[in-house]
């Protein structure tokens, strides 16, 4: 009799070990952004290995079954099936085919993710954090000092909170000086650079951007969003002049600092021209001018681009999503005019009856970034102050799915190369 039950026992542990979890994420999926938080927590179990399906129902996840990540499922209001052996190899089978225009990318670990974000961000700061609290992705927020003293190395992954790299406090001089939010943060961003030893806040920013750079040229993952991607830019092309006004530094900007402005020192932009107007809400022609944009907010599309999944792989991974046309959204970045990117990035997404890209990416040294334009995916038109946004209501954002894509990104791509 005990040897009959220890048979039965190892027949259905087998049985069980050879199911899969099927996570669909097209149309079907309850909750489009907890399932990449059940992958990510997947990957930081030990020995455990998550397949992404990539444009499989939308780009789904593909789990050995355990009773553990199927309570997971229940537990996070994911929808899910139980798959034989036989299906997910003929699952597998279809994607392997050359003529279909599918892959499947094995993870193996969770990216180590930071935020750079000031101690004084408030709630309506960031998406990218709201929706990591939501998916239960954990992060540690970084800044300054953290950048500074080289602890981006400890990370694979690295955000860039809605900042200003130019030391211009974010243009809201103009709006919010005698806001008690505004003058905290110039009081915590001038005692940073005093006491990292620089003259202002436009060196000690110039000297963290510079330290980002580095990061991702030696192999980081940066993702940056609204105003963060083309402040980051035009403080690397500034390094050898002061674009800041007195009301910023102290001291006037330099007459010719556009014509020292060097744009081979930039990511993504080229050619831009500087707004040097303390009064304007904007920082360069980068930025795509939201009065002279001729669309409602029902109208404002963008379309993300439809890629090969066996050759264009990392396009592929990043615009993984169950629609390809995404309702746009503003920031004091919005999006960018595409005369003033460079032409070895990748345009992702875009408006291309307006002339803008929404969202790009590219390679840097042996790191890669991605610059997603606007605020907030779900707000339309977020308003400083204003309550941030409540992801119970949006579970299947597809905005917010491609702030997810490049969560897992790290995992998918070194997983990759290693095949």
């Amino acid at each position: 009799m005990k040897i009959f039950l220890t048979i039965c026992a190892f027949f259905f542990v087998g049985i069980t070990n050879a199911a899969q979890i099927l996570i669909p994420m097209d149309e079907g999926q309850k909750d489009h952004l907890k399932s990449y938080g059940l992958a990510f927590w997947v990957l930081q179990q030990e020995g455990r290995e998550v397949n992404w399906l990539l444009n499989y129902k939308g780009g789904s996840f593909m789990i050995a079954q355990t009773l553990e990540i199927e309570n997971e499922c229940k537990i996070r209001g994911i929808s899910y099936e139980i798959i034989t052996e036989a299906e997910s190899n003929s699952i597998l089978s279809t994607i392997s085919n050359p003529e279909v225009n599918m892959e499947s990318i094995k993870m193996l670990t969770a990216p180590k993710i930071a935020v750079y974000s000031p101690k004084t961000k408030q709630p309506w700061d960031d998406a990218v954090t709201l929706v990591l609290t939501y998916a239960e992705i954990p992060y540690t927020v970084v800044f300054d000092d953290e950048v500074l003293e080289g602890k981006l190395l400890e990370y694979d992954w690295l955000h860039l909170h809605h900042e200003d790299f130019t030391g211009q406090y974010g243009k809201f001089w103009s709006s919010f000086a005698d806001a008690s939010w505004y003058q905290a943060e110039v009081t915590e961003a001038e005692a940073m650079a005093t006491k990292h030893g620089f003259a202002s806040v436009r060196e000690l920013k110039l000297a963290v951007a510079q330290k980002i750079r580095d990061f991702t040229l030696g192999g980081g993952f940066l993702f940056a969003m609204c105003s963060a991607t083309d402040t980051y830019d035009i403080a690397l092309a500034a390094s050898e002049t002061d674009i800041c006004g007195p009301m910023f530094d102290g001291s006037p900007a330099a007459d010719d600092c556009q014509s020292k402005l060097n744009f081979d020192n930039c990511f993504a932009f080229k050619n831009f021209t500087l707004e040097m107007d303390p009064r304007e809400y904007e920082f360069s022609s980068i930025d795509v001018n939201p009065n002279l944009r001729p669309v409602t907010e029902e109208e404002d599309l963008f379309t993300l681009f439809d890629y090969s999944a066996k050759w264009d792989i990392v396009p592929t991974i990043l615009c993984q999503n169950h629609t390809q046309t995404i309702k746009g959204f503003m920031g004091q970045t919005t999006a960018y005019n595409t005369k003033c990117i460079k032409s070895d990035v990748l345009i992702m997404g875009e408006n291309a009856a307006l002339g803008e890209a929404k969202y790009i990416h590219g390679e840097m040294g042996k790191g890669t970034w991605t610059f997603f334009g606007g605020h907030d995916p779900e707000d339309y038109k977020h308003h400083v102050g204003e309550p941030p946004t409540d992801l119970n209501l949006h579970p299947n954002s597809p905005g917010y799915r491609l702030i997810l894509n490049n969560i897992l990104f790290p995992s998918a791509k070194k997983s990759k190369l290693k095949t």
